[in-house]
């Protein structure tokens, strides 16, 4: 009779459906997704992914980034970091979503720094005409160049109407890097208006919650807030095998 129940018991779990994981997976994020709408506005723009953790979601809605259950119930927010490769998993995130941002408002839309060899690394740089360690950068410009550095600048005028009608001259001007040079070295330029793109600079920078200037993301979509010497730069660029 034991040896009976055995085979049953056997029997019974061959017979038993098979889950798949990717459905299951799949199944987990669309719960989530109709949970979403319980908490916040616009859960269809969300960008829900898969973590290391079971049963944890990442959860990408505009520049921010949080974990959640599968049932929307709970909710972490702050970094997850894989200890054993030493990475910062939510910031390798944020990284991605700064690309897009900065892709969807475009180079055209930037003043650039462009070396005349080959480029070997673009930065933009957000900047305030008026900042003193944005002068302080822009001052290395000419270095930033020898070494094969594009910088782009994304205006944000955080010094009040007289910053934010200077960005608007300089784009505004017929030779845009002569005007910016000058206003960076603190001569006046001409004032001028036209159709330009400063409204836009600023809303990147509130989406992407930079509070202060300058800070400057790298191709990968990470950003370091403040002055970096160029020397330090190029050595890190350097010993990362970029240059």
């Amino acid at each position: 009779m034991k040896l009976l129940s055995k085979l049953a018991v056997i029997l019974l779990v061959l017979a038993a459906p098979v889950v798949n994981a990717a459905d299951s997976t799949e199944a987990d994020i669309k719960e989530l997704r109709i949970a979403l709408a319980k908490y916040i506005p616009a859960p269809a723009d969300a960008v829900i992914k898969t973590t290391p953790v079971k049963g944890l979601y990442q959860v990408l809605i505009g520049a921010q980034v949080a974990y959640m259950t599968k049932d929307g119930r709970y909710l972490i927010d702050g970094d997850m970091m894989d200890m054993e490769k030493k990475l910062n998993l939510t910031e390798t995130a944020r990284g991605s979503i700064r690309k897009q941002v900065i892709s969807k408002l475009g180079e055209e839309n930037m003043v650039v720094y462009k070396p005349e060899g080959k480029v070997k690394q673009t930065v933009t740089v957000f900047t305030d005409i008026y900042c003193p360690y944005c002068r302080k950068l822009h001052d290395e410009m000419p270095e930033y160049q020898k070494n094969g550095i594009k910088v782009r600048y994304v205006f944000l005028p955080f010094k009040g109407k007289k910053s934010y009608d200077t960005s608007v001259s300089v784009w505004c001007a017929s030779d845009q890097n002569a005007a910016l040079d000058a206003a960076k070295s603190g001569d006046d330029i001409e004032q001028k208006t036209c159709t330009n793109p400063i409204d836009k600079h600023q809303a990147v920078g509130a989406e992407l919650s930079i509070r202060g200037t300058p800070a400057i993301m790298f191709e990968d979509g990470q950003l370091t807030p403040g002055y970096i010497p160029i020397d330090k730069l190029v050595a890190k660029f350097k010993a990362q095998g970029k240059l």
